[in-house]
């Protein structure tokens, strides 16, 4: 039976056993608890808690914990870990895991760990640790099972008992079987489905599947996600230019990328990346914060001047100060929605040369039947509420200019910020918020000036 993962509910009672000088009692918190669960168990403690906390933590599973904490505490969990201790538990790890933790790790470590890596080990780290983390090639897996296409399924599965045997296992997550020439050149893959279910004294070459799909070492682990996504993909291969087997990406390193790309997204709403920690240092986190909140505030600021230019006019006809948040509101809300459906179009790569003018004219054309439906309603409702048909009509009237201006605003600025390699996520929210309020506060006061004062 699995054990309930609703960590928060453990940081309570680890926290009362330090307090009661109990420490005995950690251990039994952490035993049934996955690496990854022990992870962002320690994430949630503050920095004087998971101190005390780490070195209950057991050998086997140190290594891979370090792998899923938040790279920010790495280097600090690793430089508080025993020489020996670090050693022994990386030896547990994968090449390609111990490629994407070196840069955490002290130089006496790494030192340590290539003095017992055999040969094969050691060339096959030096392969993987040189491509960015957000690559295929920083995704892959250096393991990948290889099989010859001239062989019989029967001969095959024979092997490979024989290697689980001898090796003590198999790579994780085997799904298939990548088949190569005698040059290493990646010519199919064999689906253990198909190597246990057809005839063991076909071929593979008869029944392998030919035109896999495949990835370059250098593709970005966006693109790699979208493939899998889109051809529910267990795992693939990675080829360099001339087309040799390099490794291989399986789905679990996928949902890694996804859930990184989720964590982007909704830090970025606030303006914070992904290196805020939850018990982050004081000062930096703070520093960090008040940039954004500083960019808010200018553009705050910008909106304000644009009402300061009508101060005269809201003090003769107070229906204005009443009515403003409405035009504000609303544009934003519409170009919110053009916003996110944009954006989500772009990070799913829908969204170029050949589409963008249709969908441009499509989200107007949404931002009108809208603007048009609100704008009728709400005049009719001003009214009602202030009887003056003058006021209904210059509030329905911006109102639309506002849903408009919304709409072409949130499909226009995701796709220039994406140009000038800005995240729209992270920066068209605000850009949004700022030409809304400033035109729709701007065609609604200044015309009701002209109208009605």
């Amino acid at each position: 039976m699995l054990k309930d993962t609703r960590l928060y509910q453990l940081v309570e009672p680890i926290t009362k056993a330090l307090e009661d000088n109990r420490q005995a009692d950690i251990r039994p918190f952490l035993d049934g608890l996955s690496s990854a669960e022990i992870a962002r168990l320690i994430d949630a403690m503050p920095k004087e808690t998971r101190q005390l906390v780490w070195p209950y933590v057991s050998t086997e599973q140190v290594g891979e914990v370090l792998l899923s904490t938040h790279k920010k505490l790495r280097h600090e969990l690793a430089r508080s870990t025993q020489e020996s201790i670090l050693v022994e538990s990386l030896g547990h790890i994968q090449v390609d895991e111990l490629a994407d933790l070196d840069d955490d790790l002290p130089a006496e470590v790494l030192n340590a760990m290539s003095m017992v890596m055999g040969e094969q080990q050691r060339q096959r780290y030096e392969t993987v640790k040189d491509y960015p983390d957000n690559s295929a090639g920083g995704l892959m897996n250096i393991d990948a099972a290889t099989v010859r296409a001239d062989v019989t399924l029967k001969s095959v599965q024979r092997y490979y008992r024989r290697l689980r045997v001898r090796e003590e296992g198999l790579p994780e997550h085997l799904d298939s079987l990548m088949v190569v020439d005698r040059c290493h050149h990646l010519v199919g893959i064999l689906p253990l489905i198909t190597l246990v279910s057809a005839d063991q004294n076909a071929v593979v070459d008869t029944v392998m599947q030919k035109v896999p799909s495949s990835f370059t070492p250098l593709q970005s682990d966006a693109d790699v996600a979208r493939v899998f996504a889109d051809r529910d993909l267990l795992s693939a291969p990675v080829v360099d230019e001339d087309n040799h087997l390099i490794g291989r990406i399986t789905v679990d390193d996928i949902i890694d990328v996804m859930r990184n790309q989720a964590d982007k997204e909704l830090l970025g709403r606030a303006g914070l990346d992904k290196s805020e920690l939850m018990f982050g240092p004081l000062l930096p986190s703070s520093l960090r914060r008040a940039l954004w909140l500083g960019v808010n505030l200018l553009t705050a600021f910008m909106a304000a001047w644009v009402i300061g230019l009508f101060e005269a006019s809201i003090e003769k006809l107070v229906a204005l100060a009443i009515l403003m948040p409405v035009v504000a509101s609303m544009a934003g809300i519409a170009g919110s929605q053009t916003l996110t459906v944009v954006t989500r179009g772009i990070a799913l790569d829908q969204i170029g040369r050949g589409n963008f003018v249709k969908l441009l004219y499509h989200e107007i054309s949404i931002g009108l039947i809208n603007g048009v439906f609100w704008a009728l309603l709400v005049s009719l409702v001003v009214y009602l509420w202030f009887g003056s048909w003058k006021l209904g009509i210059v509030f329905g009237a911006s109102l639309l200019i506002g849903i408009l201006t919304g709409a072409i605003s949130g499909a226009i600025f995701p796709i220039a910020l994406k140009r000038m390699k800005i995240d729209p996520a992270l920066a068209g929210g605000v850009l949004l918020t700022t030409a809304t309020d400033m035109i729709g506060l701007f065609c609604f006061l200044g015309s009701a000036t002209l109208i009605l004062l």
